[in-house]
């Protein structure tokens, strides 16, 4: 795909990630600048008119009880900019600020907005040139929308603010200048139009939620070598034994196990045993209990990035406009705690295996620590204490954001989602499961390498030999936070992912 062409309507996950990652080109269907005309042009007439309507001819929150004359309206929707960018902390990377703008565009593209044409054409222009404004990372309370944080997106648009272009970072006029572009001029309900969504934690949960679903699958891999090192035994993925209690994730899992592990002479080969400890027979009930839960965060945000979630609402085909409160971020609040909750299980049960693993009493025979002539050499020790502590952190991060809130302007916005917060403490738990998950596949490889060589399964084979040619057999003691690293980047790399869904075909 070359171009994206936005409607409002069908954008996907997959679209949001590559037009993020690869920088695709963006387009506006006809349908949808059409609507955009329409809503703005019954924008215009109020504005005109000096009807008293919420956003357009009167202040904002608290304040819209004080009207505004219509020849104050530019200034009204300018000062809305400059008074809500007040966000701190952190940039977001440039990946996560280009899925905000697509995100934002795509909304405005559905035409219940009233925004000006020529702001869609600027946003669109400024994705598709890599104007990337500097939006900081705290400030949003997750209902009224992300304010703060997209009124610094806004202010690139007004030619204020601060933005990155070709590798520099400029004023908002400078970075729109040097690429060819001008700021518009905010009239009607643009400000408001521009700044009133939910689109900080829907593109920062839109790319975690794809991590998600890589880490996943790099989980499973990982578990089934981990399986491999420690002789499992596959009688508990049994088919049959999973459609007795038929979750859809579960019977995958189940069947992942036993068709990554095909081929295997590791497996089932530890006489006078029968049964498996949890960590590796109830890998089908806990991997699949979080692919389940990925699956419905999918779902809800599948809708959300499809969505008009403005305040007021203009609805051009029948001349009204409707204040609401589709800004609540509470869908996205409520599932981006849970998406952090449940890929954290990921690391959880993976740090288990990783202690049986260099455990001497818990591994089945091999030496302690994975090492050979212990003692003088420390092996793999302390990479199970860096997963423990990673895990530790999780369960901090894991407590949900959306159980907060805090009342704002005056107590007329006194109840909010903290569905940013939501979205930020997710993106930091998938980065910390993917560095447990590293840590699992080194620590299964060695552990493969210190017993006698077999045949190794249909997938963990290509893993084993992927993760063997970034990182040598262990011998002894090395720097080993280089490895991690190593190891780490493989699961970093979205070919990685799509060739071994290729192989478990």
């Amino acid at each position: 795909m070359n171009k994206l062409v936005l409607t409002g309507n069908d954008l996907t996950i997959e679209n949001v990630v590559e037009a993020a990652r690869k920088q695709l080109k963006v387009s506006l269907s006809t349908e949808a600048r059409d609507k955009i005309i329409a809503s703005n042009n019954l924008v215009k007439e109020i504005a005109a008119s000096g009807q008293a309507v919420y956003g357009i001819s009167t202040g904002f929150g608290e304040l819209s009880k004080v009207y505004i004359d219509k020849d104050k309206n530019e200034v009204l929707q300018k000062n809305l900019i400059l008074s809500h960018a007040c966000a701190v902390g952190e940039p977001f990377p440039a990946e996560v600020v280009r899925a905000i703008m697509l995100l934002r565009l795509n909304t405005l593209c559905k035409g219940f907005s009233g925004v000006s044409p020529a702001v869609t054409d600027l946003l669109q222009e400024m994705l598709n040139r890599d104007v990337i404004p500097l939006i900081p990372e705290q400030g949003s309370l997750g209902a009224s929308g992300d304010l703060a944080n997209l009124a610094h997106m806004a202010l690139v648009l007004i030619g204020e603010g601060q933005a990155w272009y070709q590798g520099q970072l400029l004023s908002g006029a400078k970075a729109l200048a040097k690429s060819g572009l001008q700021p518009v001029n905010l009239s009607g309900k643009d400000g408001l139009a521009i700044i009133n969504g939910t689109q900080i934690m829907a593109g920062l949960g839109t790319l975690a939620l794809w991590q998600a679903k890589n880490i996943c699958l790099a989980a499973n891999l990982s578990a089934a070598l981990s399986f491999e090192a420690l002789r499992g035994i596959t009688a508990a993925y049994d088919d049959r034994v999973h459609q007795l209690r038929p979750h859809q994730g579960q019977v995958a899992a189940a069947k992942f196990m036993l068709k990554a592990l095909s081929g295997s002479e590791y497996i089932n080969s530890r006489p006078g045993d029968v049964q498996d400890p949890y960590t590796l027979r109830c890998i089908p009930q806990v991997h699949g209990a979080v692919i389940d839960s990925v699956s419905h965060v999918e779902k809800v945000f599948e809708i959300e990035i499809n969505s008009v979630t403005d305040n007021p609402i203009v609805f051009s085909d029948t001349g009204e406009v409707i204040s609401g409160g589709n800004f609540h971020g509470e869908p996205l609040a409520l599932s981006l705690d849970y998406l952090g909750i449940a890929v954290s299980e990921l690391a959880n049960i993976s740090e288990r295996r990783i202690e049986r693993l260099v455990n001497p009493q818990l591994n089945f025979g091999l030496p302690a620590f994975l090492i050979e002539g212990g003692g003088v050499n420390s092996g793999l020790m302390i990479p199970q204490y860096v997963a423990a502590s990673i895990v530790s952190e999780n369960k901090v991060l894991s407590h949900p954001a959306s159980v907060d809130s805090i009342p704002s302007s005056a107590n007329k916005e006194d109840h909010v989602s903290m569905g940013a917060i939501a979205a930020r403490k997710a993106v930091k738990i998938v980065e910390n499961v993917r560095k447990v998950i590293a840590i699992e596949m080194m620590t299964a490889a060695q552990a493969l390498d210190v017993q006698p060589v077999r045949k190794l399964g249909k997938a963990t084979a290509v893993l084993y030999d992927r993760i063997r040619t970034v990182i040598p057999v262990l011998t002894h003691d090395r720097v080993l936070a280089d490895d991690i690293v190593a190891v780490e980047k493989i699961l970093m790399e979205q070919d990685f992912y799509t060739d071994m869904r290729k192989i478990l075909l």
